[in-house]
């Protein structure tokens, strides 16, 4: 074994696919790219996610109390990557990136049509905000693209690596 540097950790562990969230404050529509996200129940489904006070989409998520976490497929990951390496403060992402906003059903944040799938979410727990920007997430609805078959997501490895979701293996398993 060797050391390995603490800065480097989060390379091992980052969680599942990285995802678009997008909210709507003000009549204004914003998407960010986000890796920092878990599971933390089934039914009903809760979200927990980092969202930076730095992140334009900061104050939208806490004063809406709601947005839309989009899943993207590797063939959208160029545009995942422009998302993540600019500001809403500076750019309206949709226009500038090439995505497409669609009305969701029960929150003001935008589904995104180029992903295959879109979760309405509204935010139903604050109380780690302030010390880690953790906000935990009801998934309220949820949008599939039928179109879009087998999907294969990305995973941020750190530094502008990512690794392409692949085979998949099925094993017998108590757990939904």
């Amino acid at each position: 074994m060797k050391d390995l540097p603490l800065a480097d950790v989060y390379q091992l562990i980052e969680p599942g696919p990285v995802v678009l969230l997008t909210t709507s404050h003000r009549g204004h529509a914003n998407v960010m790219t986000m890796s920092w996200h878990m599971m933390v129940e089934f039914t009903p489904p809760l979200i927990a996610c980092i969202v930076s006070q730095g992140d334009f989409s900061f104050t939208a998520l806490r004063t809406t109390k709601e947005c839309v976490i989009a899943i993207p497929a590797v063939e959208i990951a160029d545009k995942v990557v422009k998302v993540g390496n600019c500001s809403g403060r500076d750019v309206d992402k949709f226009a500038t990136i090439g995505l497409t906003p669609k009305p969701a059903a029960l929150v003001a944040a935008p589904l995104i049509k180029e992903c295959f799938a879109n979760l309405e979410c509204r935010v139903v727990e604050t109380r780690l905000v302030n010390r880690f920007n953790l906000f935990v997430l009801e998934v309220v609805k949820a949008w599939r693209d039928p179109a879009q078959t087998a999907p294969r997501t990305i995973h941020h490895q750190g530094y502008g690596t990512f690794a392409v979701d692949g085979d998949t293996l099925k094993l017998p398993s108590r757990m939904p």
